[in-house]
Formats: C-alpha cells, structure tokens, sequence
C-alpha cells in the first residue's frame, strides 16, 4: 500500500519559492497519478496540481498556473511541487495524494501534510 510522505514546507516571504516533495520508500510512484491538494485554515481543501501516472499530462488550479509546476521523478520515486511567486494566500497544509488510475478519480492514497505560511 502506498504511504506518501510529504517534506519541504515551512515558512517563507511574500514573493519566496518552495518546493515540495512526495516520496514513499516502499511504493513506486511511476505507477500512480499524483495530485498535490491545499487546505487552508477554515477553507475545504483543494486541488492544487495533479500528474498523470506516464508524466505526459498535468493540470494545475488557477491560481496555481504560471506559478507552480509539478514533476515526477520516477528514478528518485519521488513527486515534486515547485512552487514560485508565493502568496500569503498560498498558505495552508498542503497533501500529497495519489490514485492508481488517473488525476480525474478519486485519490486512494493521501500522506499527513506539510504546512506552508507565506508571511506578507
């Protein structure tokens, strides 16, 4: 079963970049669909960016487009989420998830979230 785990957030300024990341040791993430979701404080969470399991296709929410860009790195079995021009809206914990069919069903697999606070 897969058991992603997320690393990466922490605290950055206004117009800062992080980059995320979405390993799991015993899974092999060449063989799920990733997606990394969003949850701010009182808000649902939400998608944020989602890959497909061969790579060849992404998707991004609009606020997330031209800014963050996600990648699988199947040799390292690892799911990045660079993330760039960072907004104090952009805070919240953001989860790493993963389907073994593609971005458009239900993710099967979700890790315990990394925060991320973006500072004005």
């Amino acid at each position: 079963q897969l058991r992603p785990a997320e690393s990466g957030g922490g605290l950055v300024q206004s117009g800062g970049s992080l980059r995320l990341s979405c390993a799991d040791p015993g899974g092999v993430v060449a063989h799920y669909a990733f997606a990394w979701f969003r949850q701010a404080p009182g808000k649902e969470r939400e998608e944020v960016a989602c890959i497909s399991i061969n790579g060849a296709r992404t998707r991004y929410s609009d606020s997330a487009k031209g800014r963050f860009t996600i990648t699988k790195n199947n040799a390292e079995n690892t799911v990045y989420l660079q993330m760039n021009s960072l907004q104090p809206e952009d805070s919240g914990v953001y989860y790493c998830a993963a389907s073994n069919i593609a971005c458009e069903y239900k993710m099967d697999f979700w890790g315990k979230g990394t925060l991320v606070t973006v500072s004005a």
